[in-house]
C-alpha cells in the first residue's frame, strides 16, 4: 500500500506533527517508509523524519508492507489531510 501527499503547510512537517506522525506510525505492526527528495526513512523514526527537513511544496510518498498497512496508510492519510499538513498528489 502506498499513497503520495503534496505538502502544503507553510511549516512542512515541524517537529509538533511530525512527533504525533510517528507515534501514529507506531501504533501499527506494519513497516512504514516516508519518500522524500529521493530519501527513504522508517516513519517511525522521528530522528529520521527529522532529518528530511519536509518543506511546503515537496512531495512525499508513504508506503507501508504488513498485516495491518492498509489501516495505516488510511490513518497516515486520515493525519494528513485532517491536520492541514498535505494533500493528495
Amino acid at each position: 500500500m502506498e499513497q503520495s501527499f503534496l505538502i502544503i503547510s507553510e511549516y512542512g512537517i515541524h517537529a509538533r506533527p511530525a512527533t504525533r506522525l510517528v507515534n501514529l506510525a507506531m501504533s501499527f505492526h506494519a513497516e512504514i517508509d516516508l519518500t522524500a527528495m529521493g530519501r527513504t526513512v522508517n516513519l517511525k523514526s522521528i530522528m529520521g523524519l527529522m532529518s528530511l527537513g519536509i518543506y511546503k511544496g515537496e512531495q512525499i510518498k508513504v508506503v507501508a508492507t504488513g498485516s495491518d498497512a492498509e489501516k495505516a496508510i488510511t490513518a497516515i492519510s486520515d493525519f494528513i489531510l485532517t491536520e492541514g499538513l498535505g494533500r493528495l498528489a
